[in-house]
């Protein structure tokens, strides 16, 4: 009787701090990876599971794999490599504003897909920002083009975007999984979303012949500032890549690749660590952690086996159904939270309704990740990249409204799910 009680209590106690901690995430009133962390010391402190348990919890291979690609990006920016990359392209361009649109969004979803969105999105904006100064240009439809190329580009690999590293961490699906299941249907959407953009503003993407003279004038070469450190840095991103392409044959885990990538290339370019660990986004580390021990809690007292069984209850067992439901849920859904914690709290769910299945779940599994990389296009505030993408832009004078990026992302983001929609049941269902 007494175990009942202390079973309900705890249950009760582990429903109301997620629920508490996730309202608190959403209002961005108090900085996420401090309330993520006290919602998990609360999990804690209360005996929802104890210290040990909760450390279980946490998905190291999800945080080796995101500390060891952070560690890379942050040499390879330290080269100028970006910035050579943008005027390069604006200068291929010939400073034609629609040319530049499309090949920065090419750039933007190539990078996204090969690093990770929010890096892309750091480097690539102040560059788009100091072109579009250049030729006169609102920046807004570049910026708007952007976000929109990161989270494509970052859905299509395994180490592109958090949510995709969370599912890869979690199922055992591989850097060639990703690739082969989800870069199609990405040249796809991505195809159509600039199309869009460029119907919707063909107006503004006018400039001067003067201007266009102004920007070419700009030595692309003059933004490398070490060309050692960049062969360097590029042939150990090589090797990493190729390692995450042949990971299962080798049965490396990709984190453990990462790691090894990154330690690599801080002993031959010998750049003090210090330097380095000071920039990791140690924040988005931490706040990982705490979503993974915010979600064990729940996984621990019952609720995702619960919520597991009524799912499966509403779809009678039928994937097709399940498949449709993550897909659509997902992608309006993370359009208006943040798809990190929204992705850790279904990837134990969908595990739950998975096991001891006779068929296999990976439909499911793509449209968890499609819905939530997509649906994060849908608004402002849907992804990381957005937000990241957001501060700059207004930092820089400009304004960048929730209204005026829904008016034209959000029914974009919808054309992109029917689009997913059709290739998952042509090719999975």
């Amino acid at each position: 009787m007494g175990d009942d009680i202390l079973g309900t209590e705890h249950l009760i106690l582990g429903i109301l701090i997620f629920i508490l901690t996730y309202i608190t995430i959403v209002s961005e009133k108090i900085h996420r990876t401090v309330i993520a962390i006290f919602g998990a010391g609360l999990m804690i402190l209360f005996h929802v599971l104890s210290q040990v348990e909760a450390f279980d919890k946490i998905d190291f291979n999800t945080l080796g794999l995101l500390i060891g690609m952070m560690i890379i990006v942050i040499v390879i920016r330290r080269t100028g490599l970006f910035q050579y990359l943008a005027i390069k392209s604006a200068k291929l361009a010939k400073g034609d504003p629609v040319k530049i649109l499309i090949y920065f969004s090419i750039l933007t979803a190539v990078a996204s897909a090969l690093l990770d969105n929010v890096t892309t999105i750091l480097l690539i904006v102040p560059v788009t920002l100091v072109i579009c100064d250049t030729l006169e240009l609102n920046p807004i439809p570049f910026v708007i083009s952007e976000i929109m190329s990161s989270n494509i580009g970052g859905a299509a690999t395994l180490i592109g975007d958090p949510p995709n590293i969370m599912i890869g961490g979690e199922t055992g699906l591989n850097f060639d999984d990703f690739i082969i299941n989800l870069l199609p249907l990405m040249i796809i959407v991505f195809i159509v979303t600039i199309i869009i953009l460029r119907i919707i503003y063909r107006k503004s993407l006018v400039t001067t012949e003067e201007r266009k003279r102004e920007m070419l004038s700009f030595d692309e070469h003059k933004a490398i500032t070490d060309y050692k450190l960049l062969k360097k840095s590029l042939i150990i991103l090589g090797l990493t890549i190729t390692g995450f392409a042949f990971s299962e044959l080798i049965e490396v885990p990709s984190a453990s690749i990462a790691m090894f990538g990154a330690a690599s290339l801080l002993l031959i370019s010998k750049i003090e660590p210090e330097e380095i660990f000071e920039k990791i986004e140690w924040t988005t580390i931490f706040f990982f952690a705490g979503l993974f021990i915010l979600v064990g809690s729940l996984e621990s007292i019952g609720v995702i086996e619960f919520i597991a069984e009524k799912m499966l209850d509403i779809t009678g067992g039928s994937i097709p159904v399940l498949t449709m439901i993550v897909l659509w849920m997902s992608a309006f859904l993370s359009s208006f939270l943040d798809n990190i914690p929204y992705v850790a709290t279904m990837v134990p769910l969908i595990k739950t309704i998975s096991e001891g299945a006779s068929v296999g779940y990976e439909p499911v599994w793509w449209a968890l990740s499609i819905g939530a990389c997509l649906g994060g296009t849908g608004t402002i505030i849907g992804a990381s990249a957005n937000v990241v993408a957001r501060g700059i832009v207004e930092k820089n004078g400009y304004k960048m409204s929730f209204i005026g990026y829904f008016k034209i992302a959000y029914p974009i983001m919808i054309l992109s799910i029917i689009i997913s929609t059709i290739y998952i049941i042509i090719f999975y269902l």
